[in-house]
């Protein structure tokens, strides 16, 4: 029998999603604030376009936002509803289906970031 503070436990759960390793509570109710540390970088959000590993199909990465979880998956939404698509956040990036680098230069320094088009 393991204890909680072994190494080992609880991962992911069909119910609720990732698990947070310190709490051991859903990410989105993490407690102890640990299981997404704010991403720090130097300010300036970037978009880029990729194709890689995603059998051609374009996709608009947000790299560089510095907010917490919770700030991002709204910000994520309004960027997702701006374009009129599907995306995800992942490790702090947004992902937005389809090229839509121009719209969201825009719509994000319109929210007052620093924007830079990265990428070809």
């Amino acid at each position: 029998m393991k204890s909680k503070s072994s190494g080992g436990g609880l991962v992911y759960s069909t119910e609720s999603g990732r698990m947070c390793p310190v709490c051991r509570q859903p990410v989105a109710a993490c407690v102890c604030g640990q299981a997404r540390p704010v991403v720090a970088g130097d300010g300036i959000v970037r978009v880029s376009r990729e194709t890689k590993g995603r059998g051609g199909k374009a996709v608009t990465l947000v790299k560089g936002l510095a907010l917490d979880a919770s700030a991002l998956v709204a910000l994520a939404k309004q960027l997702k509803a701006a374009c009129g698509s599907g995306g995800t956040v992942k490790d702090g990036v947004i992902e937005v289906q389809g090229d839509h680098c121009d719209k969201l230069v825009l719509a994000l320094q319109a929210k007052g970031f620093a924007v830079k088009r990265a990428g070809g």
